[in-house]
C-alpha cells in the first residue's frame, strides 16, 4: 500500500466513525489494526509505544500467546450459556478472586462485564444495608470516578459529569480528600463509604496515608460497608493484587473489572463476612455476566500474572519509571504521583493535552486526565526495551512543548 493509499484509508476510517458513531467521544486519534505486546500498529503502519494499555485493561499487552490461547479454546467450547447454569470457570475464577483477595471463606463473587456494572452492583449492595431504614447516607469522595451509569454515576464526585443527568439516585454525600472529613462525616446512618485507593481519572492521585486504615476502622464502628473501587488499581497494577493490599486491611466489597479479562470485558463485585449475605435471589444479575469465555480468559489471565511474576515487575518498573522521568531535568515535571504502574505525571504548566499529542507524534501513547496530569499505565509486562524507548520518546515530547513554551514567551 503507497502512503497516499494509506492516507486516503485513514481519512475513510475517520469519516466512517464520524458519520456512524455517536458522538459520546472525541474524534479517535487514530485507527489501530493489531497490536503485540507493548506495542500498537495503526491503519497507515505507523507503530506506537502503548503506555496506556486500553486505561489500564491490557495488564498483558496485545496478542499475549496466554489469552489468545485461551479465548481460541474456551471459543471452540463453550461462550455463552446464561445464568441459569453454572461453568466449571465461572466457579474457579470465583473461588481464585475470593483467594487472591484474602476474603477467607464467607468470600462471594457477583460477575458483571465492566467497572461501571460492578459499581453499580456495590450501590445495590450498600442500599440493601439499610439497618432499621435510619442508614440512608452513602459517603463517596470528591472528584471520585466510578462510572457512567445512574448508580455509579451517582457516586462518582464530579458535578459536571453529572449534571445533564440529574436528579441523581438520592443520598450520596461526596467528602473532600481527608482523613478529617471523613471522621466528621462518619455516624449511624452511613450505609457505605465507597474509596478508590487512587483516583485515577483525576490525575492520579493516592489516598492520604492511613485513610484506608482508617476508613476501615470507622466503618467498622459504626456498622457501614467498606467498598474499595479497585476497578483500575487491581490486578497487579500497583505491585500487589489489590491495592487494599498495602495497607493491610480487608474491606467488605471490593470492584474490579479493566485488567482482569486482559481486554476481554468483565466486572466483579467481590464480598466477604456480613455483607456476603445482603443480596437476596432476584435482587441483581446480568445475562452475559461471569460468561464461560470471559470468566476461561479471566483465568488464564490472573495465571499469567502470578506465573511470570508480573506483581513484582510492575513494583520494579514502576520504581524505574519514577526514577527515569523525575531524572530528566524537564521544567514542565513537577512531581510523580502514584503506585507501581498506574503512574501520574504532574506538570507545572497547565499543557498536559500538548504533551499527549506530542508524544503520540513520537510514537507514544499516555493519557492527559487533566490540565496538569499525564496518566501512565503500560501492560504489567514492560521490560528494559520497552522503558528505554518510553523514556526517549517521553523525554522528546516534554522538549517540544517546552520549546513551544518558550516561543510563545513563558
Amino acid at each position: 500500500m503507497t502512503e497516499t493509499t494509506q492516507a486516503q484509508a485513514a481519512t475513510d476510517w475517520q469519516e466512517r466513525y464520524a458519520q456512524r458513531m455517536m458522538r459520546t467521544f472525541a474524534p479517535p486519534l487514530a485507527t489501530l489494526v493489531r497490536g503485540e505486546g507493548a506495542w500498537v500498529w495503526d491503519a497507515q503502519g505507523r507503530r506506537y509505544l502503548d503506555f496506556l494499555a486500553g486505561i489500564a485493561v491490557n495488564a498483558l499487552g496485545h496478542a499475549h500467546p496466554a489469552l489468545v490461547q485461551a479465548a481460541a479454546r474456551q471459543a471452540a467450547t463453550l461462550v455463552h450459556v446464561s445464568n441459569y447454569f453454572s461453568t466449571p470457570w465461572q466457579i474457579e475464577l470465583a473461588e481464585r478472586l475470593v483467594e487472591l483477595a484474602g476474603l477467607g471463606g464467607s468470600g462471594r463473587v457477583f460477575f458483571a462485564n465492566s467497572g461501571t456494572e460492578a459499581n453499580e452492583a456495590a450501590f445495590k449492595l450498600a442500599r440493601l444495608n439499610r439497618g432499621d431504614g435510619s442508614r440512608t447516607r452513602l459517603l463517596a469522595l470528591e472528584s471520585s470516578f466510578h462510572g457512567r451509569t445512574m448508580g455509579a454515576m451517582a457516586l462518582t464526585g464530579k458535578p459536571g459529569m453529572r449534571a445533564p443527568f440529574e436528579p441523581m439516585p438520592a443520598g450520596v454525600e461526596h467528602l473532600p480528600l481527608s482523613i478529617e472529613a471523613l471522621e466528621a462525616a462518619m455516624d449511624e446512618r452511613v450505609a457505605a463509604l465507597i474509596v478508590e485507593p487512587i483516583l485515577g481519572e483525576t490525575g492520579v492521585i493516592p489516598l492520604p496515608e492511613g485513610y484506608l486504615r482508617r476508613a476501615r476502622e470507622l466503618t467498622q464502628r459504626h456498622g457501614a460497608l467498606l467498598i474499595v473501587d479497585e476497578i483500575q488499581t487491581g490486578i497487579g497494577r500497583t505491585g500487589a493484587w489489590f491495592a487494599f493490599q498495602h495497607e493491610g486491611i480487608v474491606p467488605d466489597a471490593i470492584t474490579v473489572a479493566k485488567a482482569l479479562g486482559g481486554g476481554v470485558p468483565i466486572g466483579a463485585l467481590l464480598t466477604t463476612g456480613w455483607a456476603s449475605e445482603l443480596f437476596g435471589a432476584g435482587q441483581h444479575g446480568s445475562t452475559f455476566g461471569g460468561n464461560p469465555f470471559a470468566t476461561s480468559v479471566a483465568l488464564a489471565v490472573v495465571d499469567e500474572i502470578a506465573a511470570s511474576g508480573l506483581l513484582a515487575n510492575a513494583s520494579r518498573r514502576g520504581a524505574q519509571i519514577r526514577e527515569m522521568v523525575l531524572g530528566l531535568g524537564s521544567s514542565l515535571v513537577a512531581e510523580l504521583r502514584g503506585r507501581g504502574l498506574l503512574l501520574g505525571v504532574g506538570l507545572a504548566e497547565p499543557v498536559a493535552a500538548r504533551v499527549a499529542a506530542a508524544a503520540l507524534e513520537q510514537g507514544l501513547i499516555v493519557n492527559a486526565t487533566n490540565e496538569r496530569s499525564i496518566r501512565l499505565a503500560p501492560p504489567l509486562i514492560v521490560g528494559d526495551a520497552e522503558l528505554a524507548a518510553f523514556g526517549e520518546r517521553f523525554a522528546a515530547a516534554l522538549r517540544a512543548v517546552e520549546g513551544e513554551l518558550q516561543e510563545a514567551g513563558r
